[in-house]
């Protein structure tokens, strides 16, 4: 298949927004539909003056209007001489007049600097001027093949055919060619695509069109790029009757861009997009080719109508996913290379074409890995092991905290539960403090293991980050991480058997700790409260508890109901003042060793009437 004559130059392209693997691979081409005669009809004067000046620089019309075809010695005829003498300056000819007449050497001299004629060579000559300011006869051997050539040139022209010559000098503008005579090549007219390098075409002999001479400048324009797209569209017109969606063809890379490549299949692009380049990870097309690369590709899609292709590398070559379950297996370890990280997770090549995730809970069993930049980067080589392999869906997931013993299946065997572990603080948060006890992993004392009886508003009211803590250790679980430890558990719960120590009646004494809007809370021993309801504070109507009552102030109180499920002690004042009334002190102090009756035992069976009384309520 026919590559570009001008590969390595970037196309104009467009691109359907809708569709942004099909592109008119034509587009370029209408851009130079037609031959730009008005573009070399446009050349400035001075552009004229290159080309006169690589021509003579004489009025060629007046020169050429001025020739004969019979042999004479009337000055501007072409005539027929025999060199007699070569020297570093002139090469003497005879034309068979009274005197010799010289031309100059330079219009013999070859590309290489040597004269390319000999003594007795024939040669046809321009009489210029019978006989210079010198006295000599003067003659050219360049005009007399520009009037010679001219007929021929314009025939040509004419006739509309194709003529050959050899790029000989790059002036301004373009190029210098020698067709006979020095003609001029725009540069615009050099290729199809614009060319940056003038200098790889000088010396070569290329086909060009004439596409405007003028007789009375000596301006000859040629055009190479009216040739190349006449060929062209020769060539796309049997590309496009021979195009069939799945056929495999061989083309050349033309252009790249960030989003794929056009491919020159022979007289029309089609587009290669970047992924349908690899079945892998590939950032730029340019990773994979260069400008002017062969490739054999697939043609995925054909619209006929709109002259559009979409080509497939990938496709040509085998799918790796296809070998996946053959070679991959759950548990088997793998190497691979680093090359995308995600907030999730790191994305691992295995192979050419097939990847893996290692999701960021994976990569250790005890450190909180926040982003997986911190375990991983780009480019890094990594060993993982494969957890599971979705090939409907082409995912494989990976673990790299597998490679590693994992702590929490021997900590159960290290710390028992119910067993004292020691450890620092290190980090304090609204429900709990973690504690570092070693081996990775972190253990929670929750907010509400902190103390039996106190209400702990914010842990780090018992707790300093740094500092070491002694807890016990309450659960272990496995399946979700969870390591549950305990401070208050290093003590006896004060509600454990409460009510063997304690009876409803029982009249103790006690301070009061804390107030509140509906009553006041008494300290019965330490670290547990009873509390005292704002009802039972006194028989007369108490409007507000601290008008009754202070904090640190020592009362007598009653228990009137314990709840150990509900952590709950109820005391009444008011209750024990009532008994105490009833009580006739000192009758009780008298008959105290006779009746063996306490005032406890007063207020027991006043308060097991009212709850007597209560429970018969109840059951009604």
């Amino acid at each position: 298949m026919k590559g570009d004559p001008n590969d390595g130059m970037t196309p104009t392209m467009s691109t359907n927004t809708e569709d942004a693997k099909n592109v008119n691979a034509n587009k370029w081409l209408e851009e130079f539909e037609t031959i730009d005669v008005e573009e070399a009809n446009r050349l400035d004067e001075e552009e004229a003056k290159n080309t006169r000046s690589a021509m003579g620089g004489e009025d060629f019309e007046a020169m050429l209007d001025g020739t004969t075809a019979t042999v004479d010695l009337q000055e501007g005829s072409v005539v027929e001489g025999k060199i007699v003498a070569i020297s570093d300056d002139f090469v003497t000819v005879d034309i068979g007049y009274k005197s010799e007449g010289y031309v100059a050497a330079s219009e013999f001299r070859s590309l290489e600097g040597g004269i390319s004629a000999q003594v007795g060579d024939d040669v046809s000559v321009y009489l210029e001027r019978v006989e210079n300011e010198d006295g000599h006869m003067q003659l050219s051997k360049d005009k007399a093949e520009i009037v010679k050539a001219w007929d021929s040139i314009a025939a040509a022209c004419e006739a509309d055919e194709v003529i050959s010559g050899v790029v000989v000098a790059k002036v301004k503008g373009g190029l210098s060619v020698d067709i006979g005579v020095k003609a001029f090549l725009p540069g615009s007219q050099i290729d199809i695509r614009p060319v940056r390098n003038l200098d790889k075409f000088i010396g070569k002999r290329l086909n060009f069109k004439i596409i405007k001479f003028n007789k009375r400048r000596g301006n000859i324009v040629l055009s190479r790029k009216a040739l190349l797209l006449k060929e062209r569209e020769k060539l796309r017109e049997e590309t496009l009757e021979q195009l069939q969606e799945g056929q495999v063809v061989q083309g050349l890379v033309k252009n790249i861009t960030d989003y794929g490549a056009f491919i020159d299949l022979g007289g029309m692009d089609g587009l290669l997009h970047i992924t349908d380049m690899s079945w892998g990870r590939i950032k730029h097309p340019s990773e994979l080719f260069g400008v002017g690369d062969e490739v054999t590709v697939k043609i995925l899609k054909y619209d006929r109508e709109k002259e559009r292709v979409s080509l497939g590398l990938k496709q040509v070559q085998e799918n790796p996913w296809e070998r996946v379950p053959e070679v991959y297996h759950v548990g088997d370890k793998v190497k691979g290379k680093t090359v995308s990280i995600k907030d999730y997770g790191a994305f691992v090549e295995v192979e050419d074409g097939v990847e893996g995730l290692i999701h960021v809970s994976e990569m250790s069993w005890t450190n909180r890995v926040k982003h997986p930049s911190k375990v991983l980067n780009v480019g890094d080589e990594v060993e993982c092991q494969v957890l599971d392999i979705d090939t409907k869906s082409r995912r494989i997931s990976l673990g790299l905290k597998q490679l590693e013993a994992n702590p929490w299946d021997v900590l159960e065997q290290k710390f028992p539960i119910g067993s004292t572990v020691e450890g620092e603080v290190k980090n304090v948060t609204d429900f709990g403090v973690f504690v570092d006890i070693g081996e990775g992993i972190d253990g929670l004392i929750h907010v509400s293991d902190i103390s039996w009886t106190k209400k702990v508003t914010h842990p780090s009211e018992a707790f300093e980050k740094g500092k070491k803590v002694q807890a016990v250790v309450l659960s272990i679980d496995k399946e979700t991480e969870k390591f549950s430890l305990g401070v208050k558990q290093l003590e006896r719960d004060p509600w454990e058997n409460i009510k063997d120590r304690y009876k409803i009646g029982q009249a103790l004494s006690g301070k009061v700790s804390k107030l509140s809007d509906y009553g006041a809370f008494v300290e019965v021993e330490e670290g547990l409260e009873g509390l005292v309801h704002i009802s039972e504070i006194s028989n007369q109507n108490v409007g507000r508890v601290s008008d009754e009552l202070k904090v640190g102030d020592t009362v007598n109180v009653a228990i009137m109901s314990i709840d150990p499920r509900e952590r709950k002690i109820s005391l009444s004042i008011k209750a024990f003042a009532e008994a105490e009334e009833r009580a006739d002190i000192e009758t009780y102090v008298g008959d105290k060793e006779k009746k063996g009756n306490t005032l406890g035992d007063l207020l027991g069976d006043k308060l097991k009437g009212m709850q007597d009384s209560a429970d018969e309520g109840t059951k009604k």
